[in-house]
């Protein structure tokens, strides 16, 4: 099992991270080259600051088993097809039941945001950062219990 971060605007680097090092699981963080980011445990990799070169990166490498945290649906669903479990910033889990209306909502987003209609996003809270946690701890459980 690897646990692989689409770094750039997550907010939970650092706590995956943790988590990673506590459960002994490699961890490795993509990025683009703009993000500064350092760890001595984490596998850190700067890709190219074009568009979707992490998630394309990531697809690349992702395996049956492996954890994807990510706030992409996309990227998700590229992960969901592989095998892997997809987890997002605020611990909630992505999968086969729940990916289709996750990418139709993105869809409609992205068609409110091309004609200036924005939503608004409440700031986040450091429960966030706990759900994320207790969600990624208990993934991460479930899988070692399984295996």
């Amino acid at each position: 099992m690897v646990i692989f971060v689409d770094a750039d605007g997550c907010p939970v680097v650092d706590v995956a991270i943790k988590v990673a090092k506590e459960y002994n699981i490699r961890i490795v963080v993509v990025k683009n080259y703009a993000v500064w980011l350092d760890d001595p445990y984490a596998e850190i990799v700067s890709v190219d600051v074009s568009r979707d070169s992490a998630d394309y990166y990531i697809a690349n490498r992702i395996n049956k088993g492996d954890i994807l945290i990510t706030q992409d649906y996309g990227l998700a669903a590229m992960g969901l097809t592989k095998g892997a479990y997809c987890i997002n910033q605020n611990g909630f889990y992505i999968t086969d039941e729940n990916i289709s209306s996750l990418l139709d909502r993105r869809h409609i987003n992205a068609s409110l945001r091309r004609k200036k209609i924005y939503t608004k996003f409440k700031k986040r809270s450091s429960q966030a950062d706990e759900n994320f946690e207790r969600s990624l701890i208990s993934l991460i459980e479930k899988l070692q219990a399984e295996s």
